[in-house]
């Protein structure tokens, strides 16, 4: 797990938070924010996710060429 999959995570969950918020007390700026925030951590975690597969690819990638598999 990689920094960018963390920070992601949490801004999703707390752009839901803010949404739900919003949503309870009636304030539809606070629940726009919410909604774009959380998006904006979904799209955070992807990058990580994408970054992390690139990274095992290439681990997989050096094992396969090192002659004695280390």
């Amino acid at each position: 797990m990689n920094k960018d999959q963390v920070k992601g995570k949490i801004k999703e969950v707390a752009g839901e938070v803010q949404e739900h918020t919003g949503k309870l007390v009636g304030n539809a700026e606070q629940q726009a924010k919410g909604h774009a925030r959380e998006f904006q951590g979904k799209a955070q975690k992807a990058a990580g996710d994408a970054r992390e597969s690139a990274e095992d690819m290439q681990k997989d990638l050096d094992k396969d060429r090192d002659p004695l598999g280390r």
